[in-house]
């Protein structure tokens, strides 16, 4: 069973990764768009935000997808992720007609949060750059 853990432990970190990789890269590209949304939800230093964003999804993603420094790479993908959720998908201050999508946006991102404190848990698995020594 422990080399079904490693590679569910891969696959899983691959599958948790993903999003954030993906989604940091799109974030260079539409620097001025990721700022703008940014400041639309009245935080201060939009841009020092938008920075912060792609570092942490694009440098903690890779991370955590090779498995190196795993557990640090998953505790910041996991702060990211619920300030995130609290930040700029809070559906309890919409109206109801308008609640559904940011509804569904935070109960995913709590379930990728509860991802990454698995990963920091267990760590990433003998299959990764660190090979269980984490």
């Amino acid at each position: 069973m422990n080399k079904l853990q490693d590679l569910f432990a891969l696959i899983g970190r691959i599958a948790l990764a993903g999003i954030f990789v993906k989604s940091g890269i799109a974030k260079i590209g539409g620097f001025a768009g990721t700022a703008g949304y940014i400041a639309s939800k009245g935080l201060p230093l939009p841009e020092v935000g938008a920075v912060i964003a792609i570092v942490v999804e694009v440098v903690a993603g890779i991370a955590l997808i090779v498995g190196w420094k795993a557990r640090w790479a998953a505790l910041a993908i996991a702060i990211f992720t619920l300030a995130t959720m609290f930040l700029f998908h809070p559906y309890w201050t919409l109206p109801a007609d308008k609640q559904y999508p940011e509804m569904l946006a935070f109960w995913k991102n709590l379930a990728i949060f509860g991802g990454m404190l698995m990963v920091m848990a267990f760590g990433a698995g003998k299959f990764s750059v660190d090979r269980g020594r984490d």
